[in-house]
């Protein structure tokens, strides 16, 4: 089957898997689809099956991606469980979820990578604001300079997002409650996984970096859709 029906056939269990999802671990190599003379990708209902295991162990169990190649390569060697590979006992968006539920954050969104650096300058420019605008964000702390005096792209998101709300009336000090609940929010996150981290098995570190990016994907979910039920409150719907 294609790469296009096999995303069909994982959406109902895992909502948020994507083409690029499969295609990366395939890159992985914890799944080897065939090809077919033109050379498209052709999946077996095996493969399917080790998709579904691979992406089952990484959400319900947080297995970083080596411990879950590991245990297929035994698997395949015959020094593993061969029994039917597990499938997913929830899902955190129902099969039939409306389609405005599409586009919710999920684990891969708060992946954290090697970032661009921004000056103050180029941080100006890119979000189309001027100094005192960037010094009120600052004041608010709405934006925030890493150690080195350098801004990350999200500051830039962050500077536009602001300065489109200002067109309705909504100041920087107003915000505050926003940096307020966010930090709160975080450090909830910390309580939770900073046990893991002080484990020196590396493992351990792996398997907290993947709990802190589901449970945030999960706090700015709960988070959008208690605004969203408000909002409705607010509309009268």
């Amino acid at each position: 089957m294609s790469i296009g029906a096999v995303l069909a056939q994982l959406r109902g269990d895992f909502p948020d898997v994507t083409i690029s999802k499969i295609r990366f671990l395939e890159a992985e190599g914890l799944v080897q689809p065939g090809r077919t003379p033109s050379g498209y990708r052709q999946f077996a209902a095996a493969d399917v099956e080790r998709l579904r295991f691979v992406l089952a162990a990484q959400r319900d169990h947080y297995l970083p991606l080596k411990v879950i190649k590991e245990q297929l390569d035994a698997a395949d060697s015959g020094a593993g469980p061969t029994a039917a590979l597990p499938r997913p006992p929830r899902r955190l968006v129902p099969i039939d979820a409306p389609a405005e539920n599409v586009g919710l954050p999920v684990a891969d969104d708060f992946t954290v990578g090697k970032e661009l650096r921004l000056t103050r300058e180029e941080l100006l420019e890119q979000a189309g604001i001027d100094a005192p605008a960037l010094a009120e964000l600052q004041q608010y702390g709405l934006v925030r300079p890493g150690p080195a005096g350098f801004f990350d792209p999200d500051a830039v998101l962050v500077a536009r997002t602001v300065k489109a709300m200002t067109e309705f009336g909504i100041e920087p000090r107003h915000l505050r409650a926003f940096r307020a609940a966010a930090d709160r929010e975080v450090g909830l996150l910390e309580q939770i996984v900073t046990p893991v981290y002080r484990h020196r098995d590396p493992e351990a570190k792996s398997r907290a970096d993947e709990v802190v990016r589901e449970l945030a994907a999960l706090s700015v979910t709960l988070h959008t859709l208690l605004v969203k039920a408000g909002i409705r409150g607010v509309a009268g719907c």
